[in-house]
């Protein structure tokens, strides 16, 4: 009886191992980008955003401005920035926008591995002029409640900060309002080079 349970892990590998393998491939550049991003920094650089601790972002339903639904699942492998606020967009709505906007240009040959959201907390309309202005932001709309949920965050915290979602769909970290955009370059880079790294090694393999 002891040998035969004693077997079942030994057999649950073989069984299984194939999946194990592919699913720590697919995790691998994220790991490696928490790795060297927290574990190991570069000698006298610290991160600028605020570290939480990662967690899956909750299955919700939502939805497109423009009526199609929407999933965070769906930009699986992506990086994404977040952002919350009501559909006229205060100043403080407009600098995230605006950072987000700029954050994925300076990434150059990265920005495709940089998505962007705004998760709108009203029914209010969005103005053509802010679409235009920030076209390529992904315009969700999100009750206030869902969207605390989401970024986990308490009331009064949401409107012009950004939050930061890994490819394998865990928020991760936060910037404060107004952040200065050079350190929120750096923040990126960090994390983009650490996983490009592990991806050129993988393919080398």
């Amino acid at each position: 009886m002891m040998s035969a349970i004693g077997a079942r892990p030994s057999g649950h590998w073989r069984r299984y191992r194939v999946l194990y393998v592919v699913l720590l491939v697919c995790a691998a550049p994220v790991i490696a980008s928490y790795f060297a991003f927290y574990v190991m920094p570069p000698s006298g650089r610290t991160n600028y955003g605020e570290l939480l601790e990662p967690r899956p972002l909750p299955s919700v339903a939502l939805g497109t401005v423009d009526g199609h639904p929407f999933s965070f699942a769906a930009l699986a492998g992506q990086w994404i920035m977040v952002t919350a606020a009501g559909a006229a967009c205060d100043p403080q709505c407009q600098t995230a926008l605006l950072q987000m906007r700029q954050q994925r240009l300076m990434t150059g040959k990265d920005r495709d591995r940089l998505e962007r959201v705004w998760l709108i907390i009203d029914d209010a309309p969005v103005a053509s002029q802010l679409q235009r202005d920030y076209e390529g932001t992904l315009l969700v709309r999100a009750s206030p409640e869902t969207a605390r949920t989401l970024l986990a965050s308490d009331a009064g915290e949401l409107a012009g900060q950004i939050w930061l979602v890994d490819p394998m769909g865990n928020l991760m970290l936060r910037w404060p309002r107004d952040p200065k955009p050079e350190r929120v370059k750096q923040d990126i880079a960090r994390l983009l080079a650490a996983s490009s790294h592990w991806v050129r090694i993988e393919r080398k393999n």
